[in-house]
Order: C-alpha cells, then sequence, then structure tokens
C-alpha cells in the first residue's frame, strides 16, 4: 500500500515536470525519469496517459502562439485603417473649407474691410473690393486670401508714414551720370551710295525703335534716308504715319549733322519695280539683331546696284553689340533728341501731366522733353489743393499680350477658346508652332518669370512695396483684358486711379480717338513724366522705352520699379497661407534686386538701359583714402571711381 502511495506521488511528479519543459525536452519523454527510490519503475500504463497529455499541451501552445500573431496582425490592420481614415477626414475637412473660402470670398458678395480715415483717427470708412473672373480655384483662393490682407494692410497703413526710400532711386551713382548723346565727333554723311526706305511694323514703340535703327544704318551705308512710314497692323489697326506722331522737320534738321533725310524718293526712282529689282528687303531675309558687317556684305551692293533698298517691318533688326562707338550714340541722339512729339500730342500730354499733379504751376525734369513749349503752362495755382505726387502703372494686359504670352489667367476653358481663336486670327505662326511642336507649360511659363503680371498680382505688389491707400495712379495701356471687372481689385484698393479716358474730356480726347499710336504717346508721356514708374512686363516695348528715356533725363532722380516676375510667380505659388509680413518682405527683396544702378551689359538695348559711354556721361567722384580695388564693375584709381567701360578706347 504504501509502495503503491509512493509510486502514485512520483507520478504526479513526473507529470508536473512534463508540463513545465519546453518543446525540445518534450520531445525525450519517452525516457525513463530518474527513479524515485532505489527500485520504483514507473508503471506502463500510466507513462502512456502522460505523453498523451504532453501531446495535447504542445498543440495548444502552437495554438496559442499563432493566436497571438493572428491578434497582433489584426490590431496592426485596424490602426492602419483607423489612421487612413484620419487622413481622409482631414483632407476632405481641408477640401470642404477651402470650397468655402473660395465661395465667401470669390463669389460676387462683397468683403467689406475696416480702415481709417486719413483726417481722423477715431473715424472708419469700410472698403469693398469683390472677385471676378472664373478662374482656378486653388489661383483664385491665393489671390482672394492675399487681397483681404493687403486692404486690411492699408487700412491699417492710413496715417503712418510711407518706407522712406519709396519714392527714391536706390543708390547715389545714379546721379552721376548725365546725357550727352548729343555731342558729335564726325563729319556729316552725304548719302551719295542710295536711298533707303522703311516701313516699320508693330505698335508706336516698335516704330521708333525701327526708326532710330535705320537712320544708324544710313550712316553706316552712307545713304540718304527717306522719311519712314509706317504699316498699318492688324492688332493696333492705326494707319497714323509719322507726321502725325512726332515732329518731322526737327526730325530733319536735328539730324542733318549726321546723315541726309529728304520727305521723299527723287522722281527719277519713284517709278521703279522694287519688288522687280530685287530692292525689297523683309524680315525674312535679314536675321533678327543682325551684325553690321551683314549689311555692308549683304545689303550695300544691293544699294549701290538698285540705288534703292526698301526694309519691310525692319523689328529689331540691327544688333547692339558690336557696333562702332559713334554708330552707336547716333541710336541714342535720335531716340532721346531727334524725336519729339507733335504739337497737338504734346499740349493734351502737358494737360494730362497738370491735372495728375492737381497744380498747373508745377512741372517736372522731363516736361520740356516731353511736351516742350507746353511745359510751362500759365495757369493759377490752386492752393486749395495740396500738389501731390503720383505713381506710373503700365499694365500690359491687353489681349495681344495675353493672347502672345500662352500663359493661362484663371478664365478656364471659355478663356483658353478666345485666347486660341485670337492666336489663329493675329499670330497664325504661333498658332501653328502650338499645334505641331511640344511647346512649354503654362504652369512652367508662369515658374520661369515668362508671364505678365494680372492686375491681382500688380495690386498685391504695389500694396507690399508700401504705397498707400490714397497713392494717385495713373494707369497706361489700352483696353485691359477682361474689362472693367479685370480691374475691381486695383480700382477698390486704390481709388484714385485713373485713366488717360478719365483725365481728359470727350472734347479734348477725341482728336485722338481710333488713333491708338497717338493715344500710345499720350501714355508715354504720363509713364515718362511720374515720381515713380511701376511696370508689370519688362518686355514691353513701352515699358523699356520710358525706363531709359526716365534714366537718360532724370538725373538720378526718377526711379523705376522693375518687379522679378520670376520671384513673384513662387512667392503666390508656393504661400498659399503665408503672412502679409512675410510676404511684404519677399515681395521688396525681389523688387530691391532690380533697382541696383548698373551699367548696360554687352548686347543689351541702349533705348532701355542707356547707362554706358555711348549715350551718358558720368562725373568723376574725388574720394580719400580710400583703398584701389576693382569690384561691382567699378575701378578706383588715383583717389577716383571711374566705370570700368569708360576705360576702354572707343571703337571709331
Amino acid at each position: 500500500m504504501a509502495s503503491s502511495q509512493i509510486s502514485d506521488l512520483h507520478q504526479q511528479n513526473h507529470h508536473e515536470v512534463l508540463e513545465e519543459e519546453d518543446d525540445d525536452e518534450s520531445s525525450r519523454s519517452s525516457r525513463r525519469f530518474p527513479e524515485i527510490g532505489p527500485t520504483t519503475v514507473p508503471d506502463p500504463s500510466t507513462s502512456s496517459s502522460a505523453r498523451s497529455i504532453h501531446s495535447r499541451s504542445s498543440s495548444e501552445m502552437k495554438r496559442s502562439k499563432k493566436g497571438w500573431r493572428a491578434w497582433r496582425m489584426k490590431r496592426i490592420r485596424r490602426l492602419f485603417v483607423l489612421i487612413s481614415l484620419l487622413a481622409l477626414f482631414f483632407l476632405m475637412n481641408w477640401w470642404m473649407i477651402s470650397r468655402l473660402q473660395d465661395h465667401r470670398l470669390g463669389s460676387h458678395k462683397v468683403v467689406r474691410v475696416l480702415r481709417r480715415n486719413s483726417s481722423s483717427s477715431s473715424s472708419s470708412s469700410r472698403v469693398q473690393w469683390s472677385k471676378f473672373g472664373k478662374g482656378k480655384k486653388h489661383r483664385s483662393v491665393i489671390f482672394s486670401r492675399m487681397l483681404a490682407l493687403a486692404a486690411h494692410a492699408l487700412a491699417e497703413g492710413e496715417g503712418k508714414p510711407e518706407p522712406k526710400d519709396l519714392w527714391e532711386e536706390p543708390l547715389t551713382e545714379a546721379s552721376s551720370w548725365s546725357p550727352c548723346a548729343d555731342q558729335r565727333n564726325w563729319e556729316p554723311c552725304e548719302g551719295k551710295n542710295g536711298y533707303i526706305l522703311v516701313s516699320a511694323n508693330g505698335g508706336i514703340n516698335q516704330q521708333r525703335v525701327a526708326v532710330c535703327n535705320v537712320v544708324t544704318l544710313a550712316r553706316l551705308l552712307n545713304a540718304t534716308l527717306v522719311i519712314p512710314k509706317f504699316l498699318f497692323n492688324s492688332v493696333w489697326r492705326d494707319v497714323s504715319q509719322f507726321s502725325d506722331i512726332y515732329q518731322e522737320e526737327h526730325f530733319i534738321n536735328y539730324l542733318k549733322p549726321d546723315i541726309n533725310i529728304v520727305k521723299e524718293l527723287p522722281k527719277e526712282l519713284q517709278s521703279l519695280d522694287l519688288e522687280a529689282t530685287g530692292s525689297i528687303v523683309t524680315d525674312t531675309d535679314v536675321m533678327k539683331e543682325a551684325k553690321p558687317s551683314f549689311y555692308l556684305k549683304h545689303i550695300l551692293p544691293i544699294l549701290k546696284k538698285n540705288r534703292v533698298v526698301h526694309f519691310v517691318g525692319f523689328g529689331n533688326r540691327l544688333a547692339f553689340d558690336p557696333i562702332p562707338f559713334q554708330l552707336q550714340r547716333l541710336r541714342c541722339r535720335c531716340n532721346f533728341h531727334a524725336l519729339k512729339f507733335v504739337p497737338k500730342i504734346q499740349e493734351t500730354g502737358a494737360l494730362l501731366l497738370q491735372r495728375m499733379r492737381q497744380d498747373a504751376s508745377r512741372s517736372g525734369p522731363l516736361d520740356p522733353h516731353l511736351v516742350g513749349p507746353y511745359a510751362n503752362i500759365k495757369g493759377k495755382p490752386d492752393h486749395t489743393t495740396k500738389t501731390s505726387r503720383y505713381l506710373a502703372l503700365h499694365l500690359r494686359f491687353e489681349i495681344d499680350m495675353v493672347a502672345h504670352s500662352l500663359c493661362e489667367f484663371g478664365g478656364g476653358k471659355e478663356e483658353k477658346e478666345e485666347l486660341e481663336a485670337y492666336r489663329n486670327v493675329h499670330f497664325p505662326a504661333l498658332s501653328l508652332l502650338k499645334n505641331t511642336s511640344k511647346l512649354p507649360s503654362a504652369e512652367y511659363l508662369r515658374s520661369e518669370g515668362q508671364c505678365p503680371l494680372t492686375p491681382e498680382e500688380a495690386v498685391l505688389m504695389l500694396a507690399a512695396l508700401g504705397f498707400r491707400r490714397k497713392t494717385h495712379i495713373y494707369l497706361a495701356g489700352a483696353h485691359i483684358y477682361g474689362g472693367e471687372s479685370r480691374l475691381a481689385a486695383l480700382t477698390s484698393l486704390y481709388p484714385n486711379l485713373v485713366t488717360k479716358e478719365k483725365l481728359l474730356s470727350p472734347s479734348e480726347i477725341e482728336p485722338f480717338a481710333n488713333f491708338s499710336s497717338q493715344l500710345a504717346a499720350l501714355d508715354f508721356i504720363g509713364c515718362a513724366a511720374a515720381d515713380m514708374f511701376a511696370m508689370t512686363d519688362s518686355g514691353s516695348q513701352l515699358s523699356s522705352l520710358v525706363t531709359g528715356y526716365r534714366i537718360y533725363f532724370g538725373g538720378g532722380k526718377m526711379p523705376s520699379i522693375l518687379p522679378n516676375k520670376r520671384r513673384l510667380a513662387s512667392i503666390s505659388a508656393k504661400n498659399a497661407t503665408i503672412n502679409w509680413n512675410v510676404f511684404v518682405v519677399r515681395v521688396r527683396k525681389a523688387v530691391r534686386q532690380n533697382k541696383q544702378v548698373h551699367g548696360r551689359p554687352v548686347s543689351r538695348s541702349v533705348y532701355r538701359l542707356p547707362r554706358c559711354r555711348e549715350c551718358m556721361c558720368t562725373t568723376v567722384t574725388t574720394t580719400k583714402n580710400r583703398q584701389s580695388r576693382t569690384s561691382r564693375g567699378r575701378i578706383h584709381v588715383s583717389n577716383s571711381s571711374i566705370p570700368l567701360d569708360l576705360m576702354r578706347t572707343p571703337n571709331l
């Protein structure tokens, strides 16, 4: 009996040991465990039961491990689904908020913004502006939000001083340059090799460049120039000729020491069939910005043989470099001194300036060169109205510019179809290229700064630069694409914005009706004489010529704003939630980079950048105890600061 109890006790201990062993140890369950007592041997039936229990325990452990793994994967899947749902929720929430913002700010409902009254800090008024157009949603949201911030900033800025250097040239070096293209150092040209005719295309500004280029070419070829003709343009639709815009007699007499100019061909040459004799030269016959050597080699023989050469178009067909020194100076002399507007344009332009300045007795530094004897208009000053300076803005946003840029401006499908139809009519070559070649996308063109600024972008730039709401603005340009509604942001944030059509009475502007070139001449006067000039597209000929005119005659006191469109596009595209103060800093930096005073780089236009030895002269600034150094394009020699290009010997 005792032996049986001892055997059962040992068998129980044996089962407990088996349950605590791992899988490796359980594989050896057939072995005998150490005997408990000298002669004790487990019962065979009991050992079989133990093996069965161990097998069930091992299977349960394996199932337990598999279950734990399955439970863990299930938890991970549930967590992933939860995170995905949360992400989708926030994405939908952002989309709904953006749609709501676009509905509130992009619809025709008015957003009212409180602003301070300049006459009393305690009184206030509401500024209204509305969004317009059918723009893409993402661009509409950005503009709507930024315009609201700009309106608020202008309201907060009432009564506060403007940035100190807002209306000034950034560097004193600008005032050291003075005009000297009127100086001559050669004998008059006889023009004995023949006659040059030119029919210039484009608008008034392209024609102005063509005229000065052909004057230079006449001197190069020793030819007599016939008064230029202007081609009728399907875009501008203006029949004006040279004598309708410029003083013909002044042009002939002023350039007499340089070239011989006549009003028409001699009678014996008028009957010549120029096409049959091969005397007609089109833009397809001459490469763009051809060098003087090209004309000496290919055009001079035709001129000597046929006695007449007729250039048709002549748009940018003469290079700026390399070219002899005196020929380059002749170019500047023609642009800045020989071309004077006719009295009709001068008188109306003077009236326009008088009303912009709100004072008939005030005269600007460029007035004598722009409006001649009408600069000193006798009038009784209005002492009740404070004389104000004004900003001229050239908003190059006419349909021809918009269509030719191949950019998109938020008008959706309707805009694309309208601009494509316009290109098919007025720019067929561009339409053909667009349909047969892979051109850069509209997004890429904008990111590279190739698109003209929209009215919304222009007003944001002005507000960021610090121009106050009460600033008087002269808006230059023809019919803005999109009409009056597209100007809503400008007129709402800057209510003192006017055009020539608003400044002049119907009877005063009527003589210029249907003459786009003459109207553009009024814009030229209004922009060139302004206290500050801002452009939205540096490729515009008007902006280029106005900027050069202000540099040449301005004495360093006529600043211009040339925005870095690539930087502005980056700011607008990547900063949908940008803080206004950060926006201001970035815009001012982008504009400041282009306000530096530089000499004309090689091959750049002397009409736009006349700060070069051929067109302007610079005074010598004496300094003491300054180390000689060469940097930033200047060299210091014998305590004097002289531009590097003046150290070179002129190529006569």
